[in-house]
């Protein structure tokens, strides 16, 4: 649209100016007469442009606003299931942690066992 919009101006800019000078060429009123024609001219050219100017402005604001608004949804989106994610990869580790101390406990228990049969053969020899 922005470029669609940089056309028009430039076409509209190029009539006037195209306007003015035929305008004067092929003037039959007096010059004080087509000055005032051409002031008319470039005043209603100038406010077109005015116009355009500011529709192109709160288009732009309206799309940049859009964007932003955009942007923070899909950082939203992906910081929650970032979170989910991380949730996820903490919990399998604290199975994992638990599995670990299960199996440290067995193994102690083991230990302690055979360190009793050692002693018990010794007292028993």
């Amino acid at each position: 649209m922005a470029s669609n919009t940089g056309q028009t101006l430039i076409a509209l800019l190029t009539g006037a100016a195209i306007g003015a000078g035929l305008g004067i060429l092929y003037a039959p009123d007096k010059g004080s007469n087509t000055r005032d024609k051409l002031s008319k001219e470039a005043k209603r050219a100038q406010k077109k442009l005015n116009k355009q100017i500011k529709e192109t402005s709160g288009t732009l604001s309206d799309r940049a606003h859009l964007a932003k608004l955009n942007f923070e949804q899909k950082l939203n989106e992906t910081l929650s299931s970032a979170s989910y994610k991380a949730d996820d990869i903490l919990v399998a580790m604290e199975d994992k942690l638990e599995a670990l101390r299960r199996q440290n406990a067995k193994l102690q228990m083991d230990s302690t066992i055979d360190e009793a049969k050692a002693k018990a053969k010794k007292v028993i020899s």
